[in-house]
């Protein structure tokens, strides 16, 4: 099989759970433009019907999936829509998340549960479901999972607010990657994470007013994330050019844990 062959997405169905802006639709481009059709879940219509007219521009095939992803009974309706509308699941994409500035005690108990049930319970019901119906019967499938250099450091640094809640929660993710790679090679199906650096985006809005450069001078690249720098990550890991790798975190951050 030819690289181009490895990396095409052609004919393949691809979930990406908080999928409507940010680091999510950037990645559904990625995935889109090599093929695949892509299902973006997220809470607000307005933002997916933007996202999905976005991506129509592109040649890209989408479908939109209002769904709260903090409310686990509200996850195997949505999957059984992407599965029914779409096809069966080939790529699962664990992006939805958020954050919570505060230090550890100040940190309110609801934001702590607030940034668990999205970060990490999300992930495990969508990664069940998906499982469930798709991947494990099809004895095939991609997972990537979003995680965060926060997730890989401790992440304390002077000026910037404590994000403990958040910083643990990604860290849950680089575990739960491990252990299901190694529960779900068995069924043919490869679990990956990436671990973006700083991006800006929507969620990091507030960071990036407070620090300015000081966020960028962090990593040995001397640059923040960009538009293009998720994609190729990404499509290696949901693609077959990634069959053998699996329970691997890649870091994707200019070399900020490079230091």
């Amino acid at each position: 099989m030819s690289v181009r062959e490895l990396f095409d997405l052609t004919g393949h169905v691809a979930l990406v759970t908080g999928g409507s802006r940010g680091l999510g639709l950037q990645i559904a481009e990625g995935l889109g433009e090599m093929g695949a059709r892509v299902a973006l879940a997220a809470r607000k219509r307005d933002e997916l019907d933007g996202a999905c007219a976005h991506l129509k521009k592109l040649g890209i095939e989408s479908l939109a999936l209002p769904c709260d992803m903090s409310n686990p009974a509200a996850i195997p309706a949505m999957v059984e829509e992407a599965a029914a509308r779409l096809g069966p699941i080939d790529i699962l994409v664990n992006n939805a998340g958020t954050t919570w500035g505060a230090d550890m005690l100040d940190h309110p108990l609801e934001a702590w549960k607030k940034v668990m049930d999205l970060n990490l319970t999300a992930m495990f019901v969508t990664s069940q479901e998906v499982g469930r119906r798709s991947m494990v019967p099809r004895r095939r499938g991609r997972i990537v999972n979003i995680a965060s250099v926060l997730g890989l450091v401790g992440g304390g640094e002077p000026g910037r607010p404590g994000t403990i809640g958040y910083n643990t929660s990604k860290g849950g993710v680089v575990s739960f990657t491990r252990a299901l790679a190694a529960e779900w090679a068995r069924h043919g199906i490869t679990v990956n994470a990436i671990a973006p650096g700083f991006f800006p985006t929507k969620m990091t809005q507030g960071l990036l007013e407070m620090m300015g450069d000081k966020v960028a001078s962090k990593a040995p690249l001397n640059r923040v994330g960009g538009p293009e720098d998720l994609k190729g990550t990404a499509v290696l890991l949901a693609s077959d050019a990634s069959a053998f790798i699996t329970g691997q975190v890649i870091a994707v951050d200019g070399g900020y844990t490079a230091i």
